[in-house]
């Protein structure tokens, strides 16, 4: 077939994963090669939707072979998923799961699947982080993504899972930014009753998000060097973000969860180039960084 074209839309242009999602799906796309258009839908699912049916509807130039997209709302968009089905697009989400993929692989002649995380898998790892680093336990601020987010309610619930019971988890929500994470921290640490709060960690659902709560606790401690000793988890692991935060000492630990994007692209060529069907779901990668053992060797040098 001639030169494929993709669509990709991510939720915004200012969170390092995201950015990320789009460096390494130009990559991808060069390698098949492909020629990729980018939407950002701003954290907006409206938006989102919108841009997506004006690409699927346009009369004025090529629609795409296949849309990518990582929903910035609370659906997985299905009723802009059946119009792309109907007029023939290949249909990929993104980081959660769409009980209308099965549906559509069974009464479409399209490409249909998910590319995501192990949400649950990251929370479970960041609960064993937390064990590793506090045996005695300890009360943990946990920055909690967007609460209408389907894979930052699945960290949290991995987290409790593992996490032991001597943890007890202080839960604020901020939106995947450094910016929105710094503002709730910074909000509660003013307030009288976090005086008295004995922090042992911070875990975020994701790195930046940790580096907002950091930098918050940087500016509260007027010059004190006491919250230095606070451990900082995020998620994500960007090599040029989470992975080199953690090689500065700024975070203690991420987990790395790899962008999906080029996964569902390298997948979508051997379906447009060799007819094969990727499968519903494919898992990326989760690990700890640094790995558990590491952090076991911090936590006792710390307590001699």
């Amino acid at each position: 077939m001639n030169r494929p074209r993709l669509l990709l839309s991510v939720t915004n242009d200012t969170n390092d994963f995201q950015l990320q999602q789009v460096h390494t799906a130009r990559l991808a796309a060069a390698r098949v090669p492909a020629d990729l258009d980018i939407v950002y839908a701003q954290d907006d699912g409206i938006l989102q939707s919108q841009q997506l049916l004006d690409r699927i509807q346009s009369t004025s130039g090529p629609r795409p072979n296949a849309i990518i997209f990582e929903p910035a709302g609370s659906t997985s968009l299905p009723q802009v998923a059946r119009a792309a089905a109907a007029a023939g697009i290949g249909w990929v989400v993104l980081s959660r799961d769409a009980d209308y993929i099965k549906t559509f692989r069974s009464n479409y002649s399209i490409p249909a699947f998910v590319v995501t995380a192990d949400h649950v898998e990251i929370g479970r790892t960041q609960g064993r982080q937390l064990a590793t680093l506090l045996p005695h336990g300890g009360i943990v601020l946990y920055i909690h993504g967007p609460a209408q987010s389907e894979a930052a309610k699945l960290r949290h619930m991995g987290t409790l899972a593992t996490k032991p019971e001597n943890i007890q988890l202080r839960v604020m929500k901020a939106h995947w930014s450094e910016v929105s994470a710094h503002k709730v921290v910074r909000s509660w640490l003013e307030l009288p009753t976090s005086r008295g709060t004995g922090i042992a960690a911070v875990c975020a659902q994701d790195d930046s998000m940790a580096m907002g709560a950091r930098k918050a606790f940087e500016e509260a401690a007027h010059g004190a060097d006491a919250w230095q000793q606070i451990p900082f988890l995020g998620c994500d692991g960007m090599p040029d973000t989470g992975q080199e935060w953690v090689r500065r000492g700024l975070l203690t630990s991420t987990v790395l969860s790899p962008p999906t994007a080029p996964v569902a692209i390298d997948l979508l060529a051997r379906f447009l180039h060799k007819g094969e069907m990727p499968p519903e779901c494919t898992l990326t990668e989760t690990k700890s960084i640094p790995h558990l053992e590491a952090l076991a060797n911090r936590a006792r040098a710390a307590a001699r």
